[in-house]
């Protein structure tokens, strides 16, 4: 602004004014923006020195800008002054509209403080309006407020001003024209502050979503490519556990296209014995090795791995699953679990798995003051039943509807038989009937002549065949166990003494008929003795009985009549 004196100020002094506050307002950047505030004090309104102080976050003020003398503003520009020191400042002096004038005669007080200030030299004032290079101006910067303009709104900064061109302290229309240019100067700085925001939060979605799509590839190339089934799966509602999206790798394993996968979920997939399993591993997420069917019919064993796939807002929404084939694992266990349970020579189930399955059949007798009543039911009842009847009472009832309460003391034996049957044996000496769990042990005669005569592998291949024989007389359900060297034990319910008997005659004529062994025929003989076993009883009693009446048999028979040819 030109120097002429007021109140003649030229139309050019406007024009000037206006472009400054165009230019602020258009600033590209806070930065710019700031400058330009500094700028438009010395080109437009007639001051040689402008500084911009901003407010930072913390309430202090910061040296942003500043305009008319370059060795002051290397000097001060970005040094902070505290907000307390301001506050002091912006507190005294003489109030002129919203613009605070100290001055030299009142400036000394500041000389301490720690607001970053430039000195000027010059002389002393010659008349009473004159400029003394200590006064002081300051036009603060305040936010729009709710209401719009004056000084309702937050502090924004502080321009100070310094050495009028015309020397004159400013008059009525300078002071107007410094406010409001500050007032402006205000909606320009919190406009650029705002945008400046704005950038930087779009620069920080911007490299968000660039992540979010950076890591949304990164799945679906590892959910893709996966060497190991996976899929996706819907959590809750009706549709739970409905697939939604499968690898090429889950779909090679169950021969079904990823078409066809989406028509079904995991629960129409898994084995039938399987489906308490999958539902507490869906619910739950975690592991479970289960059993998938294949488009063939056939199941393939897996490792069932869920992720619960949760929304902050709406919760669990998704399972991830990682289906692992362990069909080989499967087998090996499988196998080694046949092998600790089963004869090698023969295949047959050893000892150990022979006295696992009669001790599963059997119930020990309580220990109590009830094991009398137990007794006579068994006289009065034959095969009873004990079942739990809750509370932790036991009792027992046959048939005909005769149910007797023990308490808890005689349940206690029966705890985990729910629903047993008792084993009972038929009477000695009399077929009434009774159907029980007949015991057959069985001791081959000869056979030992055989391994001296004609060796080892002859022997073998004598207890191959006989296993054979003895497996394919009997029933389905039965079992035909080595329990070692030459002797066998067949398991059968339900027969009667003279069903276990007729029994052993047939397998006793299937094991007589020639054998072929190390290219010759051999024969060999079997005696068998026919137990019973019947709850209160251990398996090793059981077959400690069968076995003592095998040696009554063998020794009621002449020699020549044990083994046929």
């Amino acid at each position: 602004m030109e120097t002429e004196s007021e109140p003649y100020v030229r139309l050019a002094s406007l024009r000037q004014l206006h472009q400054a506050m165009a230019d602020m307002n258009t600033a590209r950047s806070l930065a710019d923006t700031l400058q330009t505030v500094a700028d438009g004090v010395v080109h437009a309104l007639g001051y040689e020195l402008a500084c911009v102080n901003l407010v930072r976050p913390d309430g202090d003020l910061v040296v942003a800008a500043f305009a008319g003398n370059q060795a002051a503003e290397a000097l001060i520009t970005g040094r902070v002054g505290s907000r307390d020191s301001w506050d002091r400042r912006l507190g005294m002096g003489e109030q002129w509209g919203d613009l605070i004038f100290i001055p030299h005669t009142e400036g000394w007080i500041l000389d301490d403080d720690d607001v970053p200030q430039w000195y000027t030299d010059g002389p002393a004032p010659r008349f009473e309006d004159e400029w003394h290079p200590s006064d002081r101006l300051f036009a603060p910067m305040y936010a729009p407020g709710p209401q719009g303009g004056g000084n309702s709104g937050e502090l924004v900064g502080v321009l100070s001003v310094d050495r009028p061109r015309n020397g004159r302290r400013p008059g009525a229309w300078g002071r107007e024209a410094l406010q409001m240019y500050a007032f402006q100067a205000a909606i320009a700085i919190s406009n650029a502050r705002l945008r400046s925001n704005m950038q930087r939060a779009l620069v920080r979605l911007e490299r968000d979503q660039q992540a979010l799509r950076a890591s949304e590839e990164s799945f679906r190339q590892a959910f893709e490519y996966a060497p190991s089934g996976m899929a996706i799966a819907e959590m809750g509602g009706d549709q739970h556990g409905r697939i939604l999206r499968t690898n090429d790798a889950l779909c090679r394993l169950l021969g079904r296209p990823a078409s066809a996968m989406r028509r079904y979920a995991f629960s129409d997939l898994v084995h039938p014995e399987d489906i308490g399993t999958l539902l507490r591993t869906s619910a739950e997420g975690g592991r479970a090795e289960l059993r998938l069917g294949r488009r063939d019919g056939t199941y393939v064993w897996v490792s069932l791995r869920n992720s619960v796939v949760a929304d902050a807002a709406d919760g669990p929404r998704f399972l991830l699953t990682h289906v692992e084939d362990i069909e080989e694992r499967k087998r090996r266990e499988l196998q080694l679990a046949h092998r600790a349970s089963h004869d090698s020579l023969t295949g047959l189930p050893n000892s150990a798995e022979l006295r696992s399955r009669l001790a599963a059949r059997l119930c020990r007798r309580p220990q109590s003051s009830h094991a009398g009543v137990v007794d006579a039911m068994d006289a009065a009842y034959g095969d009873a039943a004990v079942f739990d009847s809750g509370g932790g009472d036991a009792a027992v009832f046959d048939s005909g509807g005769h149910t007797f309460d023990f308490g808890a003391a005689a349940a206690d034996p029966y705890g985990a038989y729910d629903h047993h049957v008792h084993a009972v044996a038929p009477e000695d000496g009399r077929d009434d009937g009774t159907k029980g769990l007949a015991v057959l042990f069985c001791d081959l005669d000869g056979f030992k002549s055989i391994n001296d005569r004609f060796g080892h592998n002859a022997g073998d291949a004598v207890l191959i065949e006989v296993a054979r024989r003895l497996s394919d007389g009997v029933r389905d359900g039965d079992t035909v166990a080595r329990l070692g060297g030459d002797e066998f034990v067949i398991l059968a319910n339900g027969l009667g003494r003279a069903d276990a008997q007729d029994l052993a005659v047939r397998l006793r004529g299937e094991i007589i008929q020639p054998i072929r062994a190390e290219g010759r025929a051999v024969r060999v003989g079997a005696s068998f003795g026919i137990g019973w076993a019947h709850c209160g009883m251990t398996a090793d009693e059981v077959l400690k009985s069968a076995d003592e009446r095998m040696y009554v048999e063998k020794r009621s028979r002449p020699k020549q009549h044990r083994r046929a040819g």
